[in-house]
């Protein structure tokens, strides 16, 4: 408990020396008055009292906190010595355009530390536990000595308790220095804003509060730089930090290890006391330390609560009408516990008054929190601490930022307004924008739970699932809520679709009984590895408990998709962009107001163009990735089917290559910009275009033909299908529009790139000798569409088109 402590110690007093030359002894030179003698202790420190004064002011805690004057320090009872403290840095005030992110954030990884006495010093020493061994093993012993712990800082020694039960260190000057380990800037931080140093003079701690598992400290970093985020004009840059110093518990839990079938945020080990050959990787998923409160109930198959539930408290600063939807997303995720065995699992809860707990913080590291930050960041994250030996989540604090909201807005438009009428409006109703809120809260709380992205989890369900009523009412539109899947775009106004939401599904049920379904009589993550490669064997068969990672090589693992084929889900995406850019002007605009709003969202649209492209072009070149073990059957990796790749070049041929007219809408151009659109359609084109040509893609269709020869689509096929698409009106003689010359160039600069790679890997390779053919082609082409071509300016550009290809084959 806080509490301020009037320490009353007596002052000692020592006999005067009766000597008058020993009193002169004891004068400053030249000063008439006499100095008393510092008071020393019997150990040669100063008192107790002398540095923690009756003007202090105390908090008692894990380590009790004193200020005396503008000093601070560190009281650390001598039972904390060697123990484990973690120390979590986050950025408490934060600066627009520091980085991606907001106050709340964390500035370093977690790190361990603990407090060593040696002499007349007190060393924080910085302790890893990257490799470990069993303390009764003989090699424990070479483990400490060939990973020596650094010393962070070395304290001196003010004072201590006569019964050496504590000791005294200054702790200011350790939080207004630039500590790399607690420090607020990354390396590429320190070098975009020009930075020269920190300022001590104005860098200071303004608060520390102690409780009886951590210490928070707050202190305020004043760095001068060249070229800052913001007040540029004032060379400074001042960053408040919040270090969290939390005790790692004494009775650590048994660790569950991890699978990469199962999605699971993890730490990593090398045990060298293990059995096998060779200093061993182990691998412990990051969980919640949830033990049931009845065993024998529990292993008769009831239900049961846990002996401490996880318990999320939110915001007082949350406004009042979207608290009710962010507690729903925290327990939505009771049914997956309950379905593992322990009910009421998750709890979500407003903070008490402080009539009813006037020591209630939501620092204090006791309690996990759902924290409202008022910035204009689009975005919410689920950070969580946990213990580096085990695994086991000890706290989180959601960060959860007010304009999280216009992001959900738009995605909900964009995503579903050409088939429902409640997103056909610039400002939603209260109850939709709610039900948006509870699924990112939903998200966002998996995340805590120590549960990763699972983009695999989408292709499941197959695109006709997702244009069916009755199975989108029940099943959402994907088994996992930790997928990017975001809404509904695939469904058309025929289907009568009513739930675009995702929800917390089949795939989330499984994570949670992977993670968090207790197994008896375990003592060792190794008593249950078994059991989990059982149940993991179980599900193997059925694609929504599928994890997959976005690897940008996976088509069948990839952000923001749904449905089981890209090019049909996307076709169907398209058409209703065409819709919803028909109807930008009534929707997206309001009497009296500008057309800010039209242009954002008619920004969304073209962003949502890109995604479906993105989605499509990975086909290309694409390999699948189904983690699996030596008990398993069939491959982990395979390529993409040759049908599949050329359905996706076919696609882009005709959605993307084929300019897309439908986004030139003149009526929203005039009104939203003066200028750009040529550029802008340039850029969507180039990008996908640079995608289909990138080195490393095309040696996987190298590889492809190696392994599977007819069977493949190789690169021939590509750069074929490409010229016939691209160069469309050599073939026709039609008119070739501004966006399509802009295109063609494109092209030829990326064939003469392919050309003339220099890399061994990607120079030897087939790569360069089909880019050298498909441009002789093009330039026989070239010469022949000339004579089909009426268009002056069409006529113009392919003479330029001619010397371009020359330059390339035929350099001087």
């Amino acid at each position: 408990m806080k509490r301020l402590l009037v320490l009353m110690f007596a002052l000692m007093f020592v006999g005067f020396n009766t000597d008058l030359q020993a009193q002169k002894k004891k004068k400053k030179k030249g000063d008439e008055s006499e100095q008393a003698a510092p008071k020393k202790s019997k150990n040669g420190l100063k008192s107790y009292s002398e540095v923690i004064t009756d003007e202090a002011i105390s908090d008692e805690g894990l380590i009790i906190s004193h200020q005396v004057g503008d000093d601070f320090y560190f009281e650390i009872p001598a039972d904390i010595l060697g123990k484990e403290i973690l120390i979590v840095s986050r950025i408490a005030g934060h600066v627009k355009g520091l980085n991606f992110g907001g106050a709340g954030m964390k500035s370093r990884p977690q790190q361990v530390i603990r407090f060593q006495k040696v002499g007349g010093k007190i060393l924080m020493r910085s302790v890893s536990y990257n490799n470990v061994a069993d303390e009764d093993e003989p090699i424990y012993t070479s483990v400490k000595n060939n990973n020596f712990e650094p010393i962070v800082e070395s304290f001196s020694l003010e004072t201590m308790k006569d019964d050496s039960s504590s000791y005294v260190i200054k702790v200011s000057d350790f939080f207004s220095d630039d500590i790399p380990m607690i420090g607020a800037l990354r390396d590429s931080e320190r070098k975009r804003f020009k930075i020269k140093g920190i300022d001590k003079s104005r860098s200071l701690i303004t608060s520390v509060r102690s409780f009886p598992e951590n210490v928070e400290v707050r202190h305020i970093l004043t760095y001068r730089g060249d070229e800052l985020p913001a007040n540029g004009l004032t060379e400074t840059l001042s960053i408040e930090m919040n270090q969290s110093m939390i005790l790692l518990p004494d009775d650590p839990m048994v660790p569950r290890y991890h699978d990469e079938r199962v999605g699971f945020f993890s730490l990593r080990q090398i045990d060298y006391s293990s059995d096998l050959q060779k200093a061993a990787q182990r691998r412990f998923i990051t969980k919640w330390r949830l033990e049931p409160s009845d065993w024998d109930a529990y292993n008769r198959g009831e239900a049961v609560e846990p002996v401490k539930p996880i318990v999320y408290y939110i915001d007082p600063a949350t406004p009042e009408k979207w608290r009710k939807y962010i507690k729903q997303g925290v327990e939505d995720w009771q049914v997956a516990f309950e379905a593992a065995g322990l009910k009421n699992a998750i709890l979500a809860k407003d903070p008490p008054s402080k009539e009813e707990d006037p020591d209630w913080s939501p620092e204090d590291v006791r309690y996990s929190v759902i924290r409202y930050i008022a910035t204009d960041i689009q975005n919410a994250q689920g950070p969580h601490v946990h213990d580096p030996r085990t695994g086991e989540i000890l706290e989180s604090d959601i960060l959860w930022y007010h304009n999280v909201m216009n992001l959900l807005r738009n995605w909900y438009f964009i995503q579903t307004a050409a088939v429902n009428p409640e997103a056909q409006k610039i400002r939603f109703d209260d109850d939709l924008m709610g039900e948006l809120i509870r699924f990112v809260a939903a998200h966002e709380v998996g995340h805590t739970l120590g549960y990763p992205h699972n983009m695999g989890s989408s292709p499941s369900y197959t695109v006709d699932q997702l244009r069916s009523k009755e199975f989108t009412d029940t099943h959402g539109v994907a088994p996992s809520i930790m997928d990017y899947a975001r809404f509904n775009y695939v469904a058309q106004p025929e289907d009568g679709i009513t739930n675009f939401f995702p929800r917390v599904g089949e795939y989330d049920f499984w994570v949670t009984q992977y993670g968090y379904k207790p197994i008896a009589n375990v003592n060792s993550p190794d008593d249950e590895e078994d059991t989990l490669n059982e149940w993991i064997v179980g599900n193997a068969d059925n694609p929504v408990y599928r994890y997959g990672q976005a690897n940008g090589v996976d088509p069948t693992s990839q952000t923001e998709d749904i449905g089981h084929d890209a090019m049909i889900a996307s076709e169907l995406g398209i058409r209703n962009l065409k819709r919803i850019t028909d109807k930008l002007m009534e929707w997206a605009t309001e009497d009296g107001k500008n057309y800010d709003e039209l242009e954002e969202l008619y920004r969304n649209v073209i962003n949502q163009f890109n995604r479906y492209n993105g989605h499509v072009v990975t086909n290309v070149g694409g390999v699948y990735q189904y983690f699996k073990t030596a008990d398993q059957d069939g491959a982990v990796y395979t390529h993409v089917e040759k049908e599949k790749q050329q359905r996706a070049v076919k696609f882009l041929n005709e959605q993307l290559f084929s300019t897309p007219n439908w986004l030139v809408d003149a009526e929203i151009l005039s009104r939203i910009q003066q200028d750009g659109l040529v550029d802008r359609m340039r850029g969507v084109q180039v990008r996908i275009l640079s995608r289909l040509t990138r080195e490393e893609m095309l040696m996987r269709l190298v590889e492809n033909e190696a392994l599977n020869g007819s069977d493949a689509y190789t690169v021939t096929n590509l750069f074929t299908d490409m010229r016939q698409g691209i160069w469309g009106e050599l073939y026709n003689g039609r008119k070739i529009d501004t966006y399509r010359r802009n295109l063609q160039k494109e092209h030829i600069a990326r064939l003469g790139e392919l050309m003339n790679l220099e890399e061994d890997e990607f120079a030897n390779s087939d790569i360069p000798s089909v880019a050298m053919a498909t441009l002789n082609r093009l330039e026989r082409d070239v010469r022949s569409g000339l004579g089909r071509q009426n268009d002056a300016t069409s006529r113009f550009h392919l003479q330029d088109i001619q010397k371009r290809i020359d330059a390339i084959l035929n350099p001087k």
